[in-house]
């Protein structure tokens, strides 16, 4: 092993300890979900933002306010609401005076949206306007209000909510904001060991408190060190061939050509080798894995993949889709095992 090399596996050998430490603060609120709570955290090493959803009392708003307690970052979370305006995001200039000369000008006041963590809680509450607000936050990092553009402080992560099972009242989110969550989480019920444990657990009048184990710098670190992470071409070329084969006009798989009206474009294979570079990481190697591959292509392809109208009657979601093709499809040439 070649110094330089030696050198990214003595920093990851110590940054993973503190995302073990960090997993172990989560773990004394959030009982079980050790899926979701993993892909949250592939979601910070790659450097992107989550869509969590799942019905409500699963712990979505409470699982990403303890994750926020434990990295030691600004955090916020946005209530969203079908009143709320994007001035209450982004902020909102305000006329003052000064005590001196008596002048008086706008000031720009900064809203939630300038934190590290934000929560959107219930996106799909608000309307499109409100929605559209947040684009260039999630995808330039920076806001821009009037004639003068804001930096936002790195890192940024925005991880939203939103309930599956309520559609009066509600906004669906646009494909096109969706395609900007790197990860689209889906949260399910937890298990009978689980459920009863956190009925233990939450009942009585002991509360954990929760230590700040990881820093923003170790974050932005992270994100580096996940680029570093080697992947051979055979599984680059196996993650093309995924993307390619969800679209119906380049595939040659009937299924495909059968169910689906829209397939991924190459930002979906983007986040299929950031977030499978960030899962063996997340593990402590310093290589991708096709189980890597395997464990994010769901979460990656569940919001990039439109079904038709009749796939959507039959129950084929685009779940089953991503899972058919992951298991026709074969990788080929020399891979990291």
């Amino acid at each position: 092993m070649d110094k330089e090399l030696q050198r990214i596996a003595d920093e990851v050998e110590m940054l993973s300890g503190k995302l073990k430490a960090l997993k172990q603060e989560i773990g004394k609120v959030i009982i079980g979900q050790e899926e979701t709570v993993s892909q949250l955290l592939i979601t910070f090493l790659a450097g992107g933002h989550a869509l969590l959803e799942g019905v409500p009392g699963l712990a979505k708003t409470l699982m990403i306010r303890t994750l926020a307690n434990a990295i030691d970052l600004k955090f916020k979370r946005i209530q969203f609401t079908p009143d709320l305006m994007p001035s209450d995001i982004i902020g909102t200039e305000i006329l003052e005076e000064d005590h001196t000369t008596g002048k008086k000008f706008f000031k720009f006041n900064k809203g939630p949206i300038f934190s590290n963590i934000i929560l959107a809680d219930e996106i799909n509450r608000t309307p499109p306007k409100t929605q559209a607000a947040l684009l260039e936050a999630m995808q330039e990092f920076e806001v821009t209000y009037g004639d003068k553009t804001y930096p936002l402080d790195k890192p940024f992560f925005i991880l939203a909510t939103q309930n599956p099972i309520e559609q009066s009242g509600t906004f669906v989110l646009p494909e096109a904001q969706q395609d900007r969550f790197l990860l689209y989480i889906k949260i399910g019920y937890p298990t009978k060991q689980d459920e009863e444990a956190i009925l233990k657990a939450t009942t009585g009048t002991f509360k954990k408190k929760l230590n700040k184990v990881i820093s923003g710098e170790d974050i932005v670190r992270l994100q580096q060190l996940v680029r570093e992470i080697s992947i051979s071409d055979a599984l680059i070329t196996f993650v093309s061939d995924i993307i390619r084969a969800t679209r119906p006009e380049t595939t040659t798989d009937s299924y495909v050509k059968d169910w689906v009206d829209w397939g991924a474009g190459p930002r979906a294979g983007q986040a299929m080798i950031l977030t499978a570079k960030a899962n063996a990481l997340l593990e402590g190697r310093l290589a991708v894995t096709l189980n890597d591959i395997k464990s994010v292509a769901l979460p990656v392809l569940r919001h990039r993949v439109l079904v038709n109208f009749r796939a959507e009657a039959e129950g084929i979601t685009s779940d089953k889709v991503a899972s058919h093709l992951l298991n026709t499809i074969e990788v080929k040439g020399k891979q990291t095992t």
